[in-house]
């Protein structure tokens, strides 16, 4: 099994494969794992992948362009069965510890398939 994992941080994440069960998974053939950082889809000099938030709001927020460019070049080497993308949804709360954030919070999600996202309209397509 091929896994391909887009993240803006590989550095952080490549241990967690390369130990324990995964590592093992991987000795004997059974995974096989790929890191691709998302940077490297941007097309600007600082290689952002962020962009602030339309309409006001604080925070950041992930360009969709890089994405894309990221999900196209995987797709254009290999056929996938699943895009599987995660996201930590916001929901606003008007409870104590939320009112400190602005009356956000986020809620880590399990991973989901691509068109439950908030980002599925716009990810969907690829």
């Amino acid at each position: 099994m091929r896994i391909d994992i887009i993240t803006v941080l590989p550095e952080m994440i490549e241990g967690f494969f390369n130990c324990s069960i995964m590592k093992r998974a991987q000795n004997k053939g059974l995974a096989e794992i790929h890191i691709h950082n998302l940077r490297d889809y941007t097309e600007d000099k600082y290689r952002r992948v962020d962009d602030y938030p339309f309409g006001g709001f604080a925070g950041m927020v992930m360009k969709i362009e890089p994405i894309e460019r990221c999900i196209n070049a995987l797709k254009a080497e290999r056929d996938y069965d699943e895009v599987i993308f995660t996201t930590p949804p916001a929901c606003r709360q008007r409870s104590s510890p939320a009112s400190r954030t602005g009356g956000f919070y986020i809620h880590l999600s399990p991973l989901y398939r691509v068109h439950p996202s908030p980002y599925g309209s716009m990810v969907n397509s690829l």
